[in-house]
Order: structure tokens, then C-alpha cells, then sequence
């Protein structure tokens, strides 16, 4: 059950300590946050993201933005489920949008795999190349060791789960 509770789960805690590398756009365009951001900066952001002054933001518990100021997210979708099994979404400075993971476990496949969150929600790079990290392969393994798969698998099983969060989140848009 989801409550205000605001801690990173242990799993996400492991993942976030560890560098993510920008490399000039090589690598991954992510900064985690200490902590998820407030009720009230959740508010503030998703009502300033979708020009709409009536919603709360109390179905996203965002982590971490890209450098353009995109955020990644828990999207608490799945009622009477726990944050671990919450999809994981990617809402951009520019309107891209995207589920990035269907739960944590493979989110943190997705990073083992090199991929952050916007990198699995865009695909404006053709040149780009997932950069697999050591590190990372160890939390997933540690945290979700029966549900290997590759960045790739965990993006399209997010996107064929969730077909219609894209719709969904411009019906809410001013």
C-alpha cells in the first residue's frame, strides 16, 4: 500500500549512490535526487508540466531529473500495490513522455543495462549506445536476481504494458 511515505525504497537507495557518467552524451543523462521530491514540489511541478491547476501530483513519486530538467518517476498506478511494483516513468522538459519500466526490479535492469530514464523514453539518438555498468549489474542482481533482462526487454515490456500513458497524461494537460 502506498502511504506518504517519501523514503527511497533500500533497492533504489543502492542504485542512486552510484555516479551516473553524461560522457558528452555518450553516457546517461540522469541525476537522481536524495530523496523523492516533496508533496508539495511534486504539486507544484505537475501542475506547472501539464498547465493544470487542479491536480496534486499525488500519483508520481519523483527521483531524479535529466539535465534538461525532465523527471523520472514512480507513477502509482497499480492500487493496493507496494512503490516496488509502481511502473517507473519518464515525463521530459519538452513533453516526451514514457513508462521506462513496468516495476523496480526492472528499472534497475534497465540501468544495469546503461540505459537512464530518458534514454529509455526517447530514441532521438540513432548513434547511441547503451554503456553497461558493472556496478549497477550488482545492485539488479543483488535487488532482483530472478528477473534478468536486457535494457531493451525491460523498455519494451514497459511500453506494450502501458500503451496508453502517453494518451493518459495528455488528457490532463491544459
Amino acid at each position: 500500500m502506498i502511504t506518504g511515505d517519501r523514503q527511497f525504497p533500500e533497492a533504489l537507495a543502492a542504485a542512486l549512490v552510484l555516479p551516473f557518467e553524461y560522457n558528452g552524451g555518450d553516457g546517461v543523462d540522469f541525476e537522481p535526487f536524495p530523496a523523492f521530491l516533496s508533496a508539495e514540489e511534486t504539486a507544484e511541478w505537475f501542475r506547472a508540466w501539464t498547465g493544470n491547476a487542479e491536480l496534486s501530483g499525488d500519483d508520481f513519486r519523483v527521483f531524479g531529473q535529466d539535465g534538461s530538467g525532465g523527471y523520472a518517476a514512480f507513477w502509482l498506478i497499480r492500487q493496493h500495490s507496494p512503490l516496488v511494483d509502481q511502473p517507473v516513468v519518464f515525463l521530459g522538459s519538452e513533453g516526451e513522455t514514457g513508462v521506462v519500466a513496468c516495476d523496480l526490479g526492472a528499472f534497475l535492469w534497465l540501468l544495469a543495462g546503461g540505459y537512464g530514464p530518458w534514454e529509455a523514453a526517447t530514441s532521438y539518438d540513432p548513434d547511441w549506445t547503451p554503456s553497461p555498468s558493472r556496478e549497477l549489474v550488482a545492485v539488479a542482481e543483488r535487488f532482483a536476481s530472478g528477473w534478468q533482462q536486457s535494457g531493451a526487454a525491460v523498455i519494451e515490456r514497459a511500453t506494450r504494458e502501458f500503451p496508453d500513458f502517453d494518451d493518459t497524461i495528455t488528457a490532463l494537460c491544459r
